[in-house]
């Protein structure tokens, strides 16, 4: 992931906080609701003990998403996401995009995915991403475009509102 002349690195935040107005909210509440019925298992499994809450949270996230590191530059007219997504293909990956972020949502279908009532012990592997990235200035949905490639997601948006050059002609003078 290199670096291009003129551009500047920032950290995307891990997880930002939606609410129900935003753009993606109805993204990650579907996958809230995968975490929170995965952890609920688990919490029966080890015999509706109590005090293992966060254990299990933890487990259930590990077991259903895949972590996602993203990179992003900011050149002088938008914004380059790199994002590591291994084992995704191009038809299993979404992008999706709001006024000031991005969204990748992935899905793998894995047909051996057991029914978690009957399980007494089951190791499951991750086979969603979902990654909001908030951004520091305002992107231009209309010009957004993104490849997959060896595992790298990248996603380029253009910025608005920077202001466009306007070329000034003379007029020429009549008498």
């Amino acid at each position: 992931m290199g670096v291009e002349a003129n551009s500047i690195r920032f950290l995307a935040p891990e997880s930002p906080t939606l609410n129900s107005g935003d753009a993606f909210f109805e993204h990650s509440e579907e996958v809230r609701d995968l975490i929170s019925r995965r952890a609920y298992a688990l919490f029966q499994l080890r015999g509706s003990v109590h005090g293992h809450d966060r254990e299990d949270w933890l487990q259930a996230v590990s077991e259903i998403l895949v972590e996602v590191p993203v990179d992003v530059e900011m050149t002088e007219t938008g914004f380059t996401i790199r994002a590591a997504a291994p084992g995704f293909s191009q038809n299993e990956l979404e992008v999706r995009v709001a006024p000031r972020s991005v969204c990748i949502t992935g899905k793998r279908q894995d047909s051996s995915e057991p029914e978690v009532e009957e399980s007494v012990d089951t190791q499951h592997r991750s086979s969603r991403i979902f990654r909001a990235v908030e951004l520091p200035s305002e992107i231009d949905p209309a010009s957004v475009s993104a490849t997959v490639s060896d595992g790298i997601l990248e996603i380029k948006v253009l910025r608005v509102g920077l202001g466009k050059r306007i070329p000034i002609l003379a007029n020429a003078a009549s008498a």
